[in-house]
């Protein structure tokens, strides 16, 4: 049986009976289409049980019919039926409780009279004596608060079907407050999310289609209730699926899924398809050539699982879900505009300094949520102008740093998040990962959210304010550094950030909590003043609490739907295998379903039970043979993208696809620094621009699809394939900068085999006489004990000494024997991380061998290998 409990929100739980799945006959209240087949039954049907249902089931509050903000001819309902008082409202001039034969209402749907929406109902059936009942009863309302449904139970809870055309009924039953069980089949509405896999009547009878799997969703008062619906896609299911080991728990869940499909997981990968996969999905960096090679020779078995734990050291994990977590937070410069006086862009480097800190240091994140979703500018008992030479001491001390900051105030500064509207929405996107926007006008249609509860929900945000500052003591700060109001905006931006690099105090926009005036208003006749309410769940008296973001913040980890877990755990699943366990990830809904239930809650829990560590998180999903299964499909799993039997070969992200270029065309050295230092890489851009140049990196990361940070969308980065993306790695110049730079590997092979001895004479002699010069400086200044000037020939002696070392050794060095197969071997290396087949090593080196010019033929090698699909996917 499936049960939900209402209104708690949360995915449908599955409830195993070990009894008798089948009610029975004495516990169970017949089915209204029984008790209303007849016309002599006298029973009132109760508004909220049986008539909204069934206005619902009708399709008569749709959108595309009385449902619609409109109306239709003059009739207006609730949207979904979720407001009893106004369609009860609406009705009353629709029916004749003294004819009620002679109903408007009962009359159009029927066609008796004309009806735009066609025939609803036949007159005289179990639809109709329910309708006309409730007119002769007197069209009784809900009285007071409409009854709580405790629970929608749905039998089967499971279908599987092994045939196309195969049939299942559902059994729909509401358990009540008062303990009430009644058969709602009839009243309910029931959805295919995939009609390609199954079909079901509005009656809920379920046939079977394609091989696949999807659900079946079940609607009935405020609760939804998804069925999974499986057909295996080959016979080897039961006892013929093969005995499969699992070596982490995420792999069992996954392989019980799949034994119901039919469907054999493909092989783990290769090590070096483990090594690229993996370094590109947690760092956002392509392995070097020298990488690749030490980890192909390392015969220890634990190699996997001890690279996992190194690359979880790096800063360039940090950098990259430093740059998620700014994706999902909204960081951009474009809805930054006038939070930091220093400089435009100061706010969005500021909120990537302070996510990183925090990635950097591991710390859980529900404290990091914590940081941003309760942020204050000022410390207890701290004056404004205390709180403006804090923040001025963050951009003149280098010692110090707006990550010190205990929130990220920024967070509730952002242009697209100013109402409270903009904000619950925003709220729920970023750590719900749940659309709610449809609740802002009427009842969400893939959940249990209302508008009333949109608007109550609202009011945490009410109080919360970003403004520019206490208005007597910013202007106080001001007319100290001689800036009066006269001043234009641009002006006073320059005259402030002048100030602030005299090591002057500036003031400083900040985030403040009004105090609660329905604090005096509540009384008897308003006992609501005040009031708020948690998303599904109980209300707050706000009145009571100083900041109304502890509330939110309590809820988010105290919930009983784990959204707040679950919403991240799903985000970052999906940056592993190119889709969420739900997919959309932002859109954890009741009616969109996870792929696999069972995966995503042990998930969930145990990032909660490992108090929210990422790295846990990330250790878990790469550690598993279900992530580090090939690309390669075998003849089960060749067409299945959503159950994680294979990899799903994916394009890189644009931030990941740039610095992937950029290091595969560096010179050793710097390659190797990659991992380590991560400052100017693309990973670590603090925000998208606030406008994209046709050229340069930030053309190429915005046709590569980079998170905008516009909207409360995941969509807001795209990782769809385009041309643009291949006119720019085949044809624009700035690969060739890449392939021909100074640091990069071809002007090494240059030198490698081409030393410059004239060139080197040149600049040894050169860093002789410089040393001369410095030695004499230093014996001066020592004799006048000057201990600036000794300090500074010191420094210079030291890098003249340096530069005739280099020097040196390059007079020293032999030119290098060119050789083809060798080249051949660290082109693929650095480009495809994997060492060429032997019918490319020789193809490859046959053409460089042929060529005239070695490096041109490098360059055109290496041009070739960054234009192929292996190096633009990940694998």
């Amino acid at each position: 049986m499936n049960k939900v409990s209402c209104p708690l929100y949360g995915f449908a739980t599955v409830m195993l009976m070990f009894t008798s799945a089948v009610v029975s006959a004495a516990d169970l209240v017949p089915a209204a289409s029984e008790r209303f087949a007849a016309a002599d039954n006298a029973e009132v049907p109760d508004f909220q049980k049986h008539l909204s249902p069934l206005l619902g089931k009708l399709g008569c509050n749709g959108r595309a019919c009385h449902g619609s903000f409109q109306g239709r001819g003059g009739f207006r309902l609730s949207l979904f039926g979720y407001d009893f008082k106004m369609d009860h409202e609406q009705l009353l001039d629709r029916i004749d409780t003294k004819a009620p034969a002679d109903s408007y209402a009962l009359q159009k749907p029927t066609l008796v009279e004309p009806h735009e929406g066609g025939k609803r109902m036949e007159v005289g059936s179990w639809e109709y004596n329910l309708f006309l009942n409730w007119i002769k009863g007197g069209a009784p309302s809900v009285a007071g608060d409409p009854v709580k449904l405790e629970a929608l139970e749905v039998t089967p809870s499971e279908i599987q079907f092994t045939a196309a055309g195969q049939e299942r009924q559902l059994q729909v039953v509401a358990v009540w407050a008062d303990g009430t069980r009644e058969d709602v089949t009839c009243l309910t509405r029931f959805q295919s999310n995939d009609d390609a896999i199954c079909d079901v009547t509005s009656g809920g009878l379920i046939t079977s289609g394609d091989k696949g799997d999807s659900h079946v969703v079940v609607f009935y008062d405020n609760a939804v209730v998804p069925v999974p619906i499986i057909r295996p896609v080959t016979d080897e299911i039961g006892e013929k699926y093969p005995k499969l080991a699992a070596r982490t728990p995420v792999d069992e869940h996954v392989q019980t899924k799949l034994a119901k499909l039919g469907i054999i997981p493909s092989d783990v990968c290769t090590d070096a398809e483990f090594l690229r996969r993996l370094q590109l999905d947690l760092t956002g960096t392509l392995p070097t050539a020298a990488d690749v090679e030490a980890f192909l020779a390392d015969a220890s078995s634990d190699k996997r699982a001890r690279k996992i734990d190194e690359l979880l050291q790096t800063p360039a994990y940090a950098a990259w879900w430093t740059t998620r977590l700014c994706d999902w937070t909204g960081c951009s410069d474009q809805q930054l505009q006038n939070v930091n006086p220093v400089n435009r862009n100061a706010g969005s480097a500021d909120w990537y300094a302070w996510m990183l800190k925090r990635v950097s240091e591991n710390m859980p994140y529900d404290q990091i949520a914590e940081g941003i979703v309760t942020a204050s500018s000022r410390n207890p008992g701290e004056s404004y102008r205390e709180y403006c030479e804090r923040l001025s001491n963050y951009y003149r001390d280098k010692d110090r740093s707006y990550a010190d900051q205990p929130g990220l105030v920024y967070f509730w500064g952002r242009r697209n998040f100013v109402s409270n509207e903009d904000r619950a929405i925003g709220f729920a996107y970023t750590f719900m990962g749940t659309r709610i926007q449809c609740a802002q006008c009427h009842k969400h249609p893939f959940d249990i959210w209302t508008q009333q509860d949109f608007e109550q929900f609202e009011q945490f945000f009410a109080r919360v304010k970003f403004s520019r500052g206490d208005p007597k003591e910013s202007k106080k700060i001001l007319e100290e550094l001689g800036i009066t109001g006269k001043a234009n905006g641009n002006d006073q931006r320059r005259a402030i950030e002048k100030a602030i690099a005299d090591g002057k105090t500036i003031p400083f926009p900040e985030v403040t909590i009004t105090s609660d005036n329905n604090r005096r208003r509540k009384s008897k006749d308003n006992p609501e003043a005040g009031m708020a309410k948690l998303l599904g769940e109980q209300s707050v008296d706000l009145a009571n609490i100083d900041d109304p973001r502890t509330a939110l913040m309590d809820w988010l980890r105290n919930s009983p739907t784990k959204l707040f877990a679950k919403s991240f755990v799903n985000r970052v699943w999906s940056n592993y295998f190119s889709r969420g366990i739900v997919e959309p990830t932002d859109d954890l809904s009741l009616a969109n379903p996870p792929a696999n239930a069972g995966l995503l809650d042990y998930l969930t829990d145990g990032f909660i039970a490992h108090g929210y560590d990422m790295k846990w998180l990330h250790r878990e999903i790469v550690r598993s043979d279900t992530y580090q299964r090939t690309w390669r499909p075998n003849a089960t799993n060749a067409a299945d993208e959503r159950n994680f039997s294979r990899a799903v070969v994916r394009r890189l992200p644009a931030e990941v696809t740039y610095d992937a270029l950029t290091v595969a065309t560096l010179n050793d050295e710097q390659a190797a620094k990659f991992l380590e230092s991560v400052s100017g890489r693309a990973i670590s851009e603090t925000s998208p621009p606030r406008n994209n140049a046709n050229n340069g990196r930030n053309y190429a990361l915005a046709i590569f699809g980079r998170s905008i940070r516009e909207s409360n969308c995941d969509c807001d980065r795209s990782m769809e394939a385009s041309l643009l993306q291949t006119l720019y790695t085949r044809n624009d110049r700035d690969v060739e900068l890449l392939l021909t730079a100074k640091n990069g590997w071809l002007t090494q092979l240059s030198r490698e085999l081409k030393p410059q001895s004239e060139s080197a004479e040149r600049e040894l002699a050169a860093a002789e006489a410089r040393i001369e010069r410095f030695e004499k400086a230093l014996k001066t200044a020592q004799k006048a004990d000057n201990q600036k000037l000794t300090a500074k020939a010191q420094e210079q002696l030291k890098s003249a000494r340096a530069d005739a070392a280099a020097a040196r050794r390059e007079l020293n060095t032999k030119a290098a024997k060119f050789d083809p197969q060798q080249v051949v071997t660290q082109a693929y290396l650095r480009t495809l991380s994997r060492l060429p087949t032997d019918e490319e090593r020789n193809v490859a080196g046959g053409y460089l061998a042929a060529e005239s010019d070695s490096l041109t033929g490098v360059k055109d090698l290496v041009w070739a290998l960054i234009n192929t699909k292996e190096f633009m996917l990940n694998h």
